[in-house]
């Protein structure tokens, strides 16, 4: 038989682990009372940047840009986000290893396979107003990304970006087209993102019912969360994404390659126009499916490019030639 004193004993223990398991759930919450940040104590100056991983063959591609990334004196801190369960850790920790010299860069294994667990917000990484999301796949020149975080400091409620897509409607089938215009664009894609860090938040955490349901769709189509992120910033400010244009970008990942042509780096890409035309209709599909659930349409058309130079436009006979008049 136990004595009260040692069923006091057991009692208290319980509790004690009870409340141990509670706090940490709390802690793990990516929704809790501390993830919505006062954007007071964030930096306005400085980026941080989310790089989305998840093939081990592109490693060496990942820690270059990574690395790139690190020396810019605009950059907080470097994350990777490892969305990979099925990689040993000690690849992970070679990473981490060959990386601890070029900066401020640390890696995260995600807990959750979903893709919407890249816009988590991460109060515990994140200390900057800007967040820059990115692919492993994708290389910017340092001149580029200065550039777009200064047109994001003039804009800091748009999303600003280096790749534009758009939507469209095809009325006969009603339904909407995930597409490509010349002219104007309502998308920008996470191969390379700069966001208000306060998106994050209302991407993962608010929105209640309805959301949740958005987020559901990216699950199911296991694409789409850099549409779905569109969505929510037009939805809340009323405008367009910003186009931002670059001197030098690289995309590995796109389709249109025809190799590694340097032999640097060990690719998976998928191509051909079968591949690129089903990769179009799942994302039409997803732009459906938010405004069925939305109620709403709230993408809005951006037109024109931000550059960060103005030349002469107009043309003069030079030696025989027409060439611009400041050349």
């Amino acid at each position: 038989m136990i004595s009260p004193v040692m069923a006091a004993f057991i009692l208290l223990a319980v509790l004690l682990l009870l409340h141990g398991d509670a706090a940490a759930a709390k802690s793990s919450d990516p929704c809790g009372p501390k993830s919505k940040r006062d954007p007071l104590t964030l930096r306005p100056d400085k980026i941080t940047v989310l790089i989305n991983g998840f093939s081990e063959s592109r490693i060496p591609l990942l820690q270059s840009i990574a690395a790139t990334y690190s020396l810019s004196p605009l950059v907080s801190s470097v994350i990777i986000l490892w969305g990979n369960p099925s990689t040993p850790p000690h690849i992970l920790d070679q990473l981490s290893l060959n990386l601890s010299s070029a900066g401020p860069i640390s890696i995260l294994r995600q807990t959750s396979g979903s893709l919407n667990a890249r816009f988590l917000p991460r109060p515990d990484h994140i200390h900057t107003l800007a967040v820059l999301i990115c692919d492993d796949d994708v290389e910017v020149d340092t001149v580029s990304f200065e550039f777009a975080f200064r047109v994001w400091s003039a804009n800091n409620h748009r999303l600003i970006g280096l790749f534009a897509r758009s939507h469209d409607l095809d009325l006969n089938r009603k339904e909407w087209l995930y597409t490509v215009h010349p002219d104007r664009f309502s998308i920008v894609l996470t191969k390379f993102m700069i966001l208000n860090s306060d998106y994050l938040y209302k991407y993962s955490c608010e929105g209640g019912a309805r959301m949740a349901e958005l987020r559901r769709v990216v699950d199911s189509a296991r694409n789409c969360e850099d549409i779905l992120m569109n969505f929510v910033v037009a939805d809340w400010n009323g405008v367009g994404p910003v186009l931002v244009g670059a001197e030098k970008v690289r995309d590995y990942g796109d389709a249109r390659n025809d190799g590694d042509d340097e032999g640097r780096f060990s690719v998976g890409l998928s191509g051909g126009r079968r591949g690129r035309g089903e990769h179009r209709k799942r994302r039409g599909w997803c732009i459906t499916e938010f405004h069925r659930v939305l109620g709403r349409m709230p993408l809005r058309y951006s037109y024109g490019k931000v550059v960060d130079s103005v030349g002469e436009q107009g043309l003069c006979q030079k030696s025989g030639k027409l060439v611009f008049c400041d050349q």
